[in-house]
């Protein structure tokens, strides 16, 4: 069997990801309050964070509620 980097199988844990989770939250929390320190921080204002939720929701659960499905009938 080849080996692929891109392989959607069991692969190890590598770099970031091999950290335990305090360890990259600390990581990440430095890089978003340098960010805001030096102003380059995106702030969302209540309808954008709406907005991605809903995207969000849209792109988990296959379309939300107001859009029809492909898969066959929307009655339910």
């Amino acid at each position: 069997m080849p080996s692929s980097k891109s392989g959607g199988g069991n692969t190890s844990k590598r770099g970031f990801a091999s950290m335990d989770q305090e360890k990259q939250r600390e990581i990440a929390s430095k890089g978003g309050k340098a960010a805001h320190a030096k102003g380059t921080a995106h702030e969302f204002s209540s309808e954008e964070a709406r907005e991605a939720g809903r995207k969000g929701g849209e792109a988990s659960h296959g379309g939300g509620r107001g859009s029809s499905s492909s898969r066959g009938s929307s009655s339910k």
